[in-house]
């Protein structure tokens, strides 16, 4: 059999396995992500015929697929072969590189995992001021058939106090009990600090806050599936320009859980390789009530406290590229390269905050990380890179939508 007829079968294959009905549905409608869910089956998976291909002939197709098949949506077809059967998918997983190795996204993890050291990726934002919510899709440029690649969605929460962004992978679900949540962003009264919460410690080394900046609920409140921490993984700062005379606005982002090493020459940021699993047995809740924290009230952290970094090592800190004042055109100018077309307050462009002492080239300081910007009514461009993960940068560009009557 040749390999483009195994590939043929494979596709027509897939579609009509009873294994995958109710995944399948789930995953397919267009509100709903197109990265591929990194779901953890609790029962055995059922073995088909293509599990017992042997390991060489399986390697060279799922290699082949994965390097033919770069860009989507031709690259459902590397995800497709993650869904056929164990086998399957433990090899494909093992090819498929990081988004910094290879530039690509293709599971949901990588959402999570650092961006391409070489070329940014690009995505872009589409707002929905009726329903407050914000959708980040993979692409240069919004497709006039709605048919956009869904990474992550957000949703807009208003408090008496803050406001919270609730981020999931897909459009319909924000609850935190489902294994679609991925973090949220949250900020204070004012709208000039925020701190960016992860689902799951970015790494092994991280540490687990228990204190009431994490944990929402009494441990006995607390579902067996249910997340039971919020991970402070960076924190955002706008300057106070009540008297309006700083010009634009000034930001810096403080990511608690990547060492500036990160960005020297052979530094590496925290790459997770799978979202955390949660039982549904017994020993779970049992493990779970023999907590003993107290209960905590659904008060605002106080986001003024001292960020504590979450690694050996000094934090990395962001902070907006200074624009230049164009006599011209009488404004506020940065070069975006042709990805941003509309002037807005909520245009940035963030590169790393370097300590001279460091001894970095200036070529990497004056690297742009991070580049948000307007293209048209409602919609936004995304720009990230290395050390930010899509998660990160997307939750960075969420606070540029929070009313901030004080800095600008």
């Amino acid at each position: 059999m040749s390999f483009k007829s195994i590939v043929r079968e494979l596709r027509d294959g897939i579609g009509s396995m009873s294994r995958r009905g109710v995944e399948v549905k789930h995953w397919r409608s267009h509100t709903r992500s197109f990265v591929a869910p990194d779901v953890t089956f609790s029962e055995p998976i059922e073995q088909g015929q293509w599990a017992n291909l042997p390991p060489e002939l399986l390697l060279d197709i799922i290699r082949r697929v994965e390097e033919s098949e770069t860009a989507w949506p031709a690259r459902a077809v590397v995800v497709s072969c993650a869904s056929v059967c164990r086998s399957w998918r433990d090899v494909t997983k093992d090819i498929v590189k990081t988004p910094e190795e290879c530039g690509r996204l293709t599971f949901p993890i990588s959402l999570k995992q650092p961006g391409p050291r070489d070329a940014p990726l690009q995505c872009f934002i589409k707002r929905d001021r009726a329903t407050s919510t914000y959708r980040l899709c993979f692409g240069l440029t919004p497709s006039e058939d709605e048919s956009d690649k869904l990474l992550l969605t957000a949703r807009k929460m208003r408090r008496a106090t803050s406001t919270d962004f609730l981020i999931s992978l897909v459009a319909d679900d924000f609850s935190r009990a489902s294994n679609t949540y991925v973090g949220k962003l949250r900020s204070n009264f004012l709208g000039t600090k925020f701190t960016i919460y992860d689902s799951q410690s970015p790494n092994d080394a991280a540490i687990q806050h228990r204190s009431r900046h994490s944990r929402r609920f009494n441990a006995k409140q607390v579902s067996p599936k249910l997340p039971a921490y919020n991970y402070s993984v960076a924190t955002i700062s706008y300057e106070l320009n009540v008297l309006r005379t700083r010009g634009p606005r000034r930001m810096h982002c403080t990511m608690l859980c990547i060492p500036v090493s990160s960005i020297q020459e052979g530094g590496i940021a925290p790459t997770p390789t799978s979202f955390p699993q949660y039982n549904d047995d017994k020993s779970s809740v049992l493990k779970v009530s023999k907590e003993k924290e107290p209960a905590i009230s659904f008060s605002s952290p106080n986001l003024t406290t001292s960020p504590v970094p979450t690694h050996s090592g000094e934090a990395l800190v962001l902070k907006n590229k200074a624009p230049r004042w164009h006599e011209h055109l009488q404004c506020w100018c940065l070069n975006f390269k042709g990805r941003v077309t509309v002037a807005s307050v909520k245009n940035f462009q963030l590169v790393a905050g370097i300590d001279p002492l460091l001894n970095i080239p200036a070529a990497e300081q004056d690297t742009v990380i991070l580049q948000f910007g307007k293209i048209g009514k409602d919609i936004f461009t995304m720009d990230y890179r290395y050390p930010l993960s899509a998660f990160q940068a997307f939750a960075i560009c969420l606070s540029s939508f929070d009313t901030k009557p004080a800095c600008e």
